[in-house]
């Protein structure tokens, strides 16, 4: 069974910075899909960023530029480096694993962007 747990997320102000990090339980495969989601009160879940094999990445528009998906395959950890962060990024952020085309999902992390 595979198990991710999300950490990092944490209460920042404007234009702070956080890294939130995914933490994969056994290996990760080199054809695994990695991605970051989050959730904002009242919204539907949104797609913010996938790295895929090879290490092609992809994210959506409004974190462009500031954020940064990264993988560690050695230490089975994902990583979301995200950078100025504004106000309407505060949400809950979670790690989703694609596995053979089955998904799993960690618990999610708080990210709060507030002054």
């Amino acid at each position: 069974q595979v198990q991710l747990v999300e950490s990092g997320g944490g209460l920042v102000q404007p234009g702070g910075s956080l890294r939130l990090s995914c933490a994969v339980s056994g290996t990760i495969f080199s054809s695994d899909i990695m991605g970051w989601y989050r959730q904002a009160p009242g919204k539907s879940r949104e797609l913010v960023a996938t790295i895929f094999t090879g290490g092609t990445t992809t994210y959506t528009d409004s974190v462009k530029d500031r954020f940064t998906i990264s993988r560690d395959n050695a230490k089975n950890t994902v990583y979301l480096q995200m950078n100025s962060l504004k106000p309407e990024d505060t949400a809950a952020y979670y790690c989703k694993l694609r596995r053979y085309g089955r998904d799993y999902w960690g618990q999610g992390t708080q990210v709060t962007v507030s002054s």
